[in-house]
């Protein structure tokens, strides 16, 4: 009896994995998915994953972008990190196949929480994991974004058992879930889901109060909080790591109350700013796509067929072959973001669910849900609703720290199936009459159909139907004229698609509630229905073309001529390449040290520097960071004669008041003879008699460890080609500690006495210590809690 009450979720594990393999089948023939951003982190992180493989430990340091940063928000293992290897055995199936089997088992584990039979709860999981979102990240490389998102449902499950008083099993799901979570290292999800779970909060304190159970609700939010206090604590070394840097990463809070032209800036922000965080803001008619995939023309580029206006144009000007090339990336999309990988899409028969949920599910459950979700779709609206997102800036702590507020719909795509399967499985119920069931379908019809209309005669009535990239084809109208035409066609033709399948759902119901259905026969024809919506959407933008040999994946830049050139200089040196925006590209960081990079966290005094001086073309800024090529295209490259190299003695140091003073006075600094330096972080002497014959030299660099040899017959003030980094880079000569200072806004200095010396720079961060050896203790209380809520539940104390 026992076994075959285990038959379910054994074939529902079975259903998920082979559902995972079979639409990621790429995998069973060795391939790997390509992605892009997952590119750019090889890139970046190439140099710590080299070291760890060499030396067996951790660097912490990296060289080889922005001329160096911290590495705990790229690649960094941290010591006690045990629970990592669970998680590395829960995604045991080979990538991306890991992530989408764990949204389908979190998702089920949730619908078990909340009593769903299991055949129903492998359809919300299904609909769940395709939600059209949660697939295109894992194309566009978003993968500690999906990690994160994969432990949601689990913690929402652990909270959702505590206040069933199921304060064991509960406290473990919600404990374990939330170690997971911040293990997957994708904060701003996880923020997210706290605005998710306090909406769910307030909802229980509420029901608390007018069934007179706070006492009980208040014994409840402290076994979560517990159970969260020691998720998140028994990944201290991580966190920590993580709250110090981010202090000094574009995300802190920034010393120059002045702009690039020296005058005062209009706003002081603390964290991004608010242009970087409002960026990607949803458009409030381009929600309507959550159940019409193509409502705005899809990704940034789509294909279009041949019968398409724009491929006949493009025909008639230049040719078939053309025609067939060009037509595969089209710039459909008409909405207002930079760039869409796809429409977040979360199914029209899902959304169609939902509203009729919402008239069905027991209203404490329906309030939760249906308030996280409008609440998400308002708040990714973004600067689209100016007055709501600029008091969360202003107001709510974190808030500014995140950009890309469009992703809060995360919430949405939660919620919306949550609800949506809460509601089919009271429509199995016998708990309202078949008359109530027909109104709610009607109403539910109703409602979804007119969004669909709703927003096709808006988009007509309100829109040009013009893109933000629509001057590409400026020298082209009737080019462009095809285009708007084809973008009101997949408009019109996915809104048709949208209504007939909604019709066809709402009509196996109603089949169903005639008494002409079975339950089985309306289970699998909105499974039917579900994972064709879904998966055919889907697979315009990721399927098999996403996936290359694991070669391509171990080598994703292949070294141009210049690169093979510059690579011939054994010495120590950076690069900048121009041939792009070297701002916003790892592939040199993969062979060199590279001057740019990209990383939504880099240090915030390196994007002043870049902003205030290298966007003036200021060559002293490259000349004192060393940058000795430059890549101007693939193979065409040139020599920076006037680099400084890695270290030079100075005649002069200039003293300022402020970090204002310090970035403006680099305008007219000759940083071969002087550096700049803050008064209040200095008492030395500011002038040095040059030695014609002294020298000082770098002879070892091994990323977390730097040696240079100096002498001199006089004492000299030491410029280092280093970002300076005042948490966890110690100096020493001759074996002692010594003080070191920041030099030229971003650069270490340094006295050096008069002799011969060996000066020694250590990235010695006492937090990943620190944070290692308090994870232990959490570790302990993760063991012991649940042992005491055991003892407590079998006394009845938690009754």
């Amino acid at each position: 009896m026992k076994i075959n009450k285990l038959l379910p979720y054994v074939g529902a594990l079975v259903v998920f994995l082979l559902v995972s393999v079979l639409y990621f089948n790429p995998i069973l023939s060795g391939k790997q998915i390509k992605q892009s951003d997952i590119d750019q982190f090889r890139g970046i992180s190439k140099e710590l994953v080299e070291f760890r493989k060499e030396n067996n430990a951790e660097a912490y340091w990296l060289g080889n972008a922005f001329s160096g940063m911290p590495g705990y928000l790229v690649s960094a293992n941290y010591e006690n990190d045990f629970l990592k290897e669970i998680d590395r055995a829960l995604r045991f199936l080979p990538r991306p196949a890991d992530y989408l089997f764990l949204y389908f088992l979190g998702f089920f584990i949730l619908l078990m929480t909340l009593k769903i039979d299991w055949k129903l709860a492998i359809l919300g999981s299904l609909a769940f994991g395709f939600s059209t979102y949660l697939i295109i990240i894992i194309g566009a490389g978003h993968n500690a974004k999906a990690h994160a998102i994969v432990y949601m449902p689990i913690i929402i499950s652990g909270v959702l058992q505590i206040f069933q008083k199921r304060y064991l099993l509960g406290f473990i799901l919600a404990a374990l879930g939330m170690a997971m979570e911040i293990g997957a290292g994708h904060i701003q999800m996880t923020y997210y889901l706290g605005f998710c779970l306090i909406i769910l909060g307030i909802v229980e304190m509420i029901e608390a109060i007018k069934t007179k159970a706070f006492g009980d609700f208040v014994k409840q939010v402290a076994v979560i909080l517990v159970a969260f206090v020691i998720g998140v604590g028994v990944n201290s070394s991580r966190l920590m790591a993580t709250k110090e840097y981010a202090e000094h990463s574009i995300r802190g809070k920034s010393e120059l109350t002045i702009d690039v032209d020296g005058k005062p800036k209009r706003k002081k922000f603390i964290g991004l700013d608010y242009d970087y965080i409002t960026q990607y803001s949803y458009g409030k008619l381009e929600t309507i796509n959550l159940l019409v995939p193509r409502f705005m023309g899809g990704g940034t580029t789509d294909r279009v067929s041949e019968s398409s206006n724009f491929y006949r144009e493009f025909e008639k000007i230049a040719g078939k072959k053309a025609a067939n090339e060009y037509s595969k990336d089209v710039l459909t999309y008409w909405g207002d973001q930079p760039i869409v990988e796809a429409p977040a899409y979360i199914g029209v028969v899902v959304v169609f669910l939902f509203f009729l949920g919402i008239f069905l599910v027991d209203r404490k459950l329906k309030y939760w849900l249906v308030s996280a979700t409008i609440f998400s779709i308002v708040l990714s609206w973004g600067k689209n609703l100016a007055f709501v997102t600029n008091f969360f800036i202003d107001y709510i702590p974190l808030y500014d720290k995140f950009r890309a507020v469009s992703s809060i719909q995360v919430i949405a795509e939660l919620c919306i199936p949550l609800l949506a399967v809460l509601g089919l499985n009271e429509l199995f119920k016998d708990n309202r009459t078949k008359e109530e069931k027909l109104e709610y379908l009607k109403k539910a019809l109703i409602i979804t159909g007119g969004l669909i209309i709703g927003g096709f005669l808006l988009a007509h009535m309100t829109s040009s139907f013009e893109g933000i990239r629509d001057d590409q084809y400026q020298q082209y109208p009737a080019l462009l004229d095809a285009l708007i035409s084809d973008r009101k066609s997949m408009l019109f033709t996915d809104s048709i698609r949208s209504i007939v399948l909604i019709l066809i759902s709402a009509g196996v119901i109603y089949q169903f509630l005639k008494n002409k259905f079975k339950k089985t026969v309306v289970l699998g024809v909105l499974l039917a229905l579900v994972l064709f919506d879904l998966v055919s959407v889907n697979i315009n933008y990721v399927n098999t073309e996403n996936f290359v040999s694991s070669r391509l994946i171990n080598k994703p830049f292949t070294p141009s001529k210049a690169d093979l050139e510059i690579l011939k200089d054994k010495g120590e040196y950076r690069v900048v390449n121009f041939s792009g925006n070297f701002m916003n590209e790892n592939r040199t960081s993969f062979f060199h040290k590279s001057f740019g990079g990209y990383h939504a966290a880099k240090l915030k005094r390196y994007q002043e520097l870049i902003d205030y001086q290298v966007a003036k073309n200021n060559m002293e800024i490259f000349n004192m960071l060393n940058a000795k090529y430059f890549i101007l295209g693939s193979d065409k490259y040139e020599v920076n004669k006037d680099a400084n190299g890695n270290v030079w003695f100075i005649n002069k140091l200039r003293l300022v008041d402020s970090a204002n003073e310090e970035i403006m006075n680099l305008t007219d600094l000759k940083t071969k003879e002087e550096a700049v330096i803050r008064k209040d972080k200095y008492s030395g002497n500011t002038e040095f008699v040059t030695d014609s014959l002294g020298t000082i030299s770098l002879m070892k660099n091994n990323l977390n460890e730097l040696e240079y040899k100096s002498s001199s017959s006089k004492e000299q003030f030491a410029v280092f080609s280093e970002i300076y980094y005042q948490n966890g880079w110690n100096a020493y000569i001759d074996g002692k500690p010594v003080p070191h200072y920041q030099v030229n806004y971003v650069l270490r200095g340094m006295n050096v006495p008069a002799g011969n010396h060996k000066i020694e720079f250590k990235f010695e961060p006492t937090v990943v210590k620190q944070g290692a050896q308090l994870a232990l203790y959490f570790y302990a209380l993760l063991i012991l809690v649940p042992i005491g809520l055991y003892v407590l539940d079998k006394k009845k104390l938690l009754s």
